[in-house]
């Protein structure tokens, strides 16, 4: 058996790719599927398009890599985290569309909770913040808004899940309802003292523990595909959420190593080591995996649009016909011109937490061009990530020598230059930008001894590109504060319900 096949199920596609043993890509397969928007604020997908996306890739990979299901050592699965799906156990029939991580319906009954004097119980048990970016509420929303929903989970005949759990349920045709720490603990549900379901939060959500998945080790036999899947039944060793599984992929095994992932959100985590630290700064402490050795935390900030910024600027404003054309653009004029994008088409994320802010573009002259919009949109992003990592080394106590970072974005230069700058230390940038994928393959690797251990596979994280900071310290001090203005006049923005 040759090769690891990971399962990147994304917020906007489903990709799959074959890694060998040296964590070089042999193949891959991308599908896109579709974004509903119901409504203002409202995101969800179909599980069914989720579930056909994912497996028509893992079988295109495979076809053209020439290869079997008997050439795959293991299974890798890795997700968008939060976004929440209900179905019928016995059918496997979803019962409404799965409302994904970005969906901000259930903000006013987060507040609910606010007011009701929850925050400080739920932070100390699940080292998150209440909002509804988590699953948590989304769960409840699905069981007081499906008909009968509410019913039929108290009497066991509903599951819920995260991605992972309804891939591996599909997956194996039924037979396994599970998932693993690293999605268990983005739920709002899960106790990271106690390592289980907290009952006390359950009562608070409203959510029957019978709907609720086995918590499995990260790295470890979740069981195998069935028959009708492939042509040969394979195992399933590996379960991670997309960030923590990124933090595995880059290799940040010791405590103190960080890593960005440009994706469609930006999400930069740091490895803590085998005890959590709460946050002081509204940073999410979770787990980042658990394997035979124990398990590891990390603490996070979430940026909800990063990538998706050059989306709009593709989709919304017409500005490039392909987000690739941004770097380009962006690189045609020296800077913004004054002008600064705060991106919160979906409130704002860590550190701020506002729900209810909304995007602003600011600094606009008469000679405000396409281009200095486009750099700016760029440069939005790395300022998020900069005042995350500010607070992050605050907690932590450690300051980041060097950021490693992935995903689609990273390959673009501009920005990554841009994210040097700001941050004012180097980004490295590994040969294989795919660390999402490429984590759930070394879970799923060690699971079944394709590799033997961490040192093995820390050995296969090989850089292509360091970033230097070019920029002098002053300079990034006036546009850090200049950033903060901005996102003062984003803020707060919607009127509270």
């Amino acid at each position: 058996m040759s090769c690891i096949l990971a399962l990147d199920q994304g917020t906007t596609s489903s990709r799959a790719i074959l890694f060998d043993h040296a964590g070089t890509i042999l193949q891959t397969a991308q599908q896109e599927f579709t974004q509903i928007y119901p409504q203002a604020g409202w995101v969800e997908h179909d599980p069914r398009e989720i579930w056909s996306t994912q497996i028509a890739v893992a079988r295109e990979a495979l076809a053209k890599a020439g290869m079997r299901a008997q050439d795959i050592a293991a299974i890798g699965i890795t997700n968008q985290r939060e976004t929440t799906l209900l179905w019928d156990r016995r059918t496997g029939e979803p019962v409404h569309n799965a409302i994904v991580w970005q969906d901000r319906r259930t903000a006013a009954f987060c507040d609910e909770l606010k007011h009701a004097g929850h925050e400080a119980l739920i932070r100390d048990k699940t080292g998150l913040v209440i909002d509804a970016y988590f699953s948590g509420s989304k769960i409840r929303w699905l069981l007081d808004n499906v008909p009968g929903a509410r019913h039929r989970a108290r009497r066991g005949e509903l599951a819920f899940g995260t991605v992972d759990t309804w891939l591996l349920w599909n997956l194996t045709g039924g037979v396994v309802h599970a998932t693993d720490p690293s999605n268990a603990s983005r739920t709002l549900l899960f106790n990271l003292g106690h390592d289980t379901w907290d009952e006390e939060l359950l009562q608070i959500f409203g959510v029957p523990r019978e709907i609720l998945p086995d918590v499995r080790a990260s790295s470890g036999i979740f069981g195998e595909t069935a028959r009708d899947v492939f042509d040969a039944p394979v195992p399933i060793g590996g379960v991670a959420g997309d960030q923590q599984a990124a933090l595995f992929g880059q290799g940040c095994f010791a405590r103190g190593l960080a890593k960005n992932t440009y994706g469609t959100g930006c999400f930069l985590l740091m490895n803590i080591g085998p005890k959590s630290i709460p946050s002081r700064h509204q940073l999410l402490t979770t787990v980042a995996w658990k394997t035979r050795d124990g398990a590891h935390y990390a603490l996070e900030g979430s940026v909800f649009i990063a990538g998706a910024v050059v989306q709009w600027l593709r989709d919304g404003l017409g500005l490039i016909r392909s987000s690739a054309e941004v770097e380009e653009l962006a690189a045609s004029v020296p800077d913004t011109g004054g002008v600064y994008l705060v991106p919160a088409f979906a409130g704002l994320g860590a550190p701020h937490w506002d729900p209810y802010a909304r995007g602003v573009l600011t600094g606009l002259t008469r000679g405000t061009t396409a281009a200095h919009i486009a750099r700016a949109a760029l440069e939005s992003i790395a300022f998020q990530s900069a005042d995350v990592l500010d607070v992050m080394e605050e907690d932590s106590g450690m300051a980041i020598g060097e950021l490693r970072v992935d995903g689609g974005a990273c390959a673009n230069n501009l920005l990554m230059q841009i994210q040097a700058d700001i941050l004012q230390v180097p980004v490295a940038r590994p040969k294989v930008i795919e660390t999402t994928a490429l984590g759930a393959a070394y879970l799923a690797g060690l699971a079944v001894g394709f590799w033997k251990d961490f040192s093995e596979v820390q050995r296969v994280w090989l850089v292509d590109r360091i970033f230097e900071p070019r920029k002098s310290a002053d300079e990034i001090a006036f546009r850090r504060r200049r950033w903060e203005e901005a996102l003062r006049r984003a803020r707060d923005w919607e009127p509270h319900s």
